[in-house]
């Protein structure tokens, strides 16, 4: 399978050809957090790192990450010394912008890396499979809108977190310190972390045959690894941990972003939106105030008219028991296949029920499901709706008229490409598929079609650019969440009968 390897690297080249000829395309405010981080880490100590607010954005990454953009401020430097410069608030001279687009691409190597190990590592029957699903992987339109247009680094971090995932075959204490690393770049891995956890403690803490016989030594040596991560990282803000605390988990927030994510919370806010229209004929009484929140899609707490309040502890507690329940089957048999599908379930989880959740939070589903997606069709029915919504949910990050072609037709061909091989490739699975979800998955599929076209062209055709600007934008997150909660019904089913 040594033929398989040019391929990837050749995708590889084409992906990045591509991506260089998107250097001019929208990108959005997050270009300029990030040329705000590059000059904050090269013009302050580091122990004002944290501190520094001349612009809205400041740096509320974790510290690896932040040394991350101070590595690439001293290239930076001899680019565009103007880029690094604090009071330049929305700097970007075309130095600046192909300074910063270029990071991106050169960093997305590591994913390349260890989508090659995933590859190199899977067994000979599955070696054509993992291929497939890295090739998918590499070539997401997810990565895609949210790395190389609206602009972020998720490939890069992925990249690590995907090695880590494949080191957790046979190189448990590499996996384990590899986590800890990626941790410390981007904190919203902590959604995962509860399956490492149970992974690692039950896998390498303790003797496979025997859970009450300790492995001393392993102990001993995934502790040192842990700490010694996390001392290096936060160990130079020792002294001002609380104000790294405020930074990086900002819970002032409301329930919802501005553009809802596909998740449970989006289908509570519809309902509560379709409830406001019938209450009078309902008897039901509303809440003035709530008219004006996030559930028109303005920016602000998230209060409901009609519905009862969501507090930070409700979705805490959701978020939490719905982690536990494929947790326990990850105790009961730690193999490779059950702490990935854990790990998914522990990524649905987080998106479906957590805390203002971002839209862009869906890949730490797709990513790791991709990894078994193939596995047999049981899988790849309930993969298949994910896939579909969760790209289609991205859409509205992109909403100028210039980028509508290239988000539409790369993400199109990509889901009819890969599906179409996904579901060439998946096997029969040993037990019966489940006739219901099939047809979900077939229908919803079909239905986006109309929907996508409706809120991208024709709502704009029928009220114009600024009637109802909501509407489509509620639409799709709403529709979205179905297909997301869907998936995550339909694999917690396979994931309990495998």
């Amino acid at each position: 399978m040594a033929e398989l390897y040019p391929s990837l690297t050749q995708c590889a080249i084409v992906a990045a050809a591509f991506k260089i000829l998107l250097f001019p395309a929208y990108k959005s405010t997050d270009f300029e957090v990030h040329r705000n981080w590059l000059a904050i880490t090269h013009s302050l100590p580091v122990k004002e790192w944290y501190f520094e607010k001349t612009s809205e954005w400041t740096l509320d990454y974790p510290p690896f990450f932040a040394a991350f953009e101070w590595l690439m401020s001293q290239a930076a430097a001899w680019v565009d010394p103007a880029m690094l410069v604090i009071s330049n608030l929305n700097y970007a001279s075309w130095q600046t912008v192909y300074f910063q687009r270029s990071t991106v691409i050169l960093t997305e190597l590591v994913l390349v890396y260890a989508l090659s190990r995933f590859i190199k590592t899977s067994s000979l029957m599955r070696k054509p499979a993992a291929h497939v699903a890295s090739l998918s992987i590499l070539l997401s339109p997810g990565l895609l809108i949210i790395d190389h247009i609206h602009f972020q680094y998720n490939g890069f971090m992925y990249g690590i977190l995907i090695l880590s995932l494949v080191l957790a075959r046979k190189q448990l204490l590499a996996s384990g310190f590899l986590f800890a690393i990626v941790l410390c770049f981007k904190h919203i891995y902590l959604y995962l972390s509860l399956a490492y956890f149970v992974y690692l403690l039950r896998a390498y803490c303790l003797d496979p045959k025997n859970v009450w016989r300790p492995q001393i030594v392993n102990t001993f040596k995934l502790g040192i690894c842990v700490i010694g991560v996390f001392g290096v990282a936060f160990g130079p803000f020792a002294d001002h941990l609380l104000q790294l605390k405020e930074r990086l988990f900002p819970f002032s927030r409301g329930l919802c972003h501005a553009y809802w994510a596909p998740n449970f919370w989006a289908i509570y806010s519809f309902i509560d939106r379709v409830l406001i229209s019938v209450a009078p004929r309902l008897g039901l009484s509303i809440n003035q105030e709530a008219l004006n929140s996030v559930t028109r899609g303005l920016v602000g707490d998230t209060s409901f008219a009609i519905l009862p309040e969501i507090t930070k502890e409700m979705t805490f507690a959701l978020t939490l028991v719905f982690q536990l329940i494929p947790l326990m089957k990850l105790w009961r048999r730690p193999d490779w296949d059950t702490f990935i599908g854990a790990i998914t379930l522990c990524g649905y989880a987080s998106f479906l029920f957590g805390w203002h959740v971002h839209e862009k939070a869906v890949l730490l589903i797709i990513i790791p499901f991709s990894l078994i997606a193939l596995k047999d069709r049981r899988h790849f029915s309930a993969f298949r709706p994910l896939a579909v919504a969760g790209h289609v949910s991205l859409f509205p990050l992109l909403f100028t008229s210039a980028e509508f072609p290239l988000k539409t037709v790369y993400t199109v061909f990509w889901l009819i490409l890969f599906l179409f091989v996904f579901d060439r490739m998946a096997p029969v699975p040993e037990r019966p598929r489940v006739f219901l979800f099939d047809r979900f998955s077939l229908l919803y599929l079909t239905l986006s079609i109309p929907l996508v076209l409706y809120c991208s062209v024709l709502h704009r055709l029928v009220f114009g650019s600024q009637r109802l600007q909501f509407l489509p934008l509620m639409f799709m997150s709403s529709y979205s969440a179905l297909g997301v909660v869907g998936s995550w019904v339909g694999f917690m089913v396979v994931y309990f009968t495998t």
